[in-house]
């Protein structure tokens, strides 16, 4: 049996979660079931045979280029790669005519690229489906997808029971530049009974853009004022995320923030005994090694 089932509606692009309608949504979860089982009873299927996957990145990536591409290969299609660093980028073609080119090679293409709003760009000018793999400090939805279906494979729900009983997820880190962070509170912000807990160093709290979409979700709660301390006894999911070096002016300005907070063994004595931290990685301190081995460390499951 195909792990694919037909959907209602499929949108043109992926660019942000705003895209994906919450139907779609929960017909990629099932349909991560589906891939999950597959994947470990036989390894794949050619349910993707002969189609062509446009992989360009812009930006370093360990685990959604090579995400992308085991995706694509387990389903029997292939993969086509460009970077910006050996690419005809180095002679000063633009992004869009990139886009234009790989769009006759391919059949989808996904993108990453340092710039806000990239993946926009490049949908206006591609004839193929174009999925944002991360867009500067934009959004990553694809890794907010992936999130969702690590808190209902970890705990069996994505939301809470009721008003008195919510779903508690706390945001630790560099909320500011962290476009994980702001697909993954755009997509829970869809379900019903979810609290959101935020918590980062001075400079590095949630955009106001943000904070104000998620709340028109009259069913969510934000809270940016509790620490780490307060917040990790009533936490269900604890999102850790690096502060983003890349992402600072100078080093100096870097240096003011580096090494803010650190979930360690001592905090997870704290914690609930059914809770999960997870982490989109990489990971620079910000998790002690020592954490690795905890059950509920969720960021190396598969």
């Amino acid at each position: 049996m195909s792990a694919f089932e037909p959907v209602v509606s499929v949108p043109d692009h992926i660019l942000s979660i705003n895209d994906i309608s919450t139907g779609f949504i929960e017909q990629l979860l099932r349909s991560a079931d589906s891939m999950r089982d597959l994947v470990a009873t036989s390894g794949g299927d050619t349910s993707l045979k002969h189609k062509l996957l446009g992989c360009i990145f812009y930006e370093p990536s360990t685990r959604t280029s090579c995400s992308f591409q085991a995706a694509m290969l387990r389903l029997g299609g292939s993969v086509v790669c460009v970077n910006g660093s050996d690419s005809s980028v180095k002679k000063g073609e633009t992004l869009q005519d990139t886009i234009q080119t790989m769009a006759c090679y391919c059949d989808i293409l996904a993108l990453r690229h340092p710039e806000k709003g990239s993946a926009h760009s490049a949908s206006l000018v591609s004839k193929r489906p174009v999925i944002n793999a991360g867009d500067g400090v934009g959004e990553h939805p694809t890794q907010a997808l992936l999130d969702l279906y690590t808190i209902r494979s970890e705990l069996g729900r994505i939301n809470g029971t009721g008003p008195e009983s919510k779903l508690i997820v706390t945001l630790l880190g560099d909320l500011r530049n962290g476009r994980t962070v702001h697909s993954l509170v755009k997509l829970l912000s869809r379900f019903p009974h979810v609290s959101l807990i935020y918590v980062s160093p001075k400079g590095l709290e949630l955009p106001d853009y943000i904070y104000d979409e998620v709340c028109s979700n009259a069913d969510v709660d934000q809270v940016a004022t509790m620490t780490l301390d307060e917040a990790i006894s009533v936490t269900d999911v604890l999102y850790v995320t690096r502060i983003q070096k890349e992402r600072f002016s100078s080093s100096e300005e870097y240096s003011q923030v580096m090494g803010s907070y650190c979930v360690d063994t001592a905090l997870m004595k704290k914690a609930k005994a059914k809770m999960v931290v997870m982490h989109p990685l990489p990971r620079v301190d910000e998790i002690a090694i020592e954490v690795d081995s905890d059950s509920r460390a969720a960021y190396f499951r598969y």
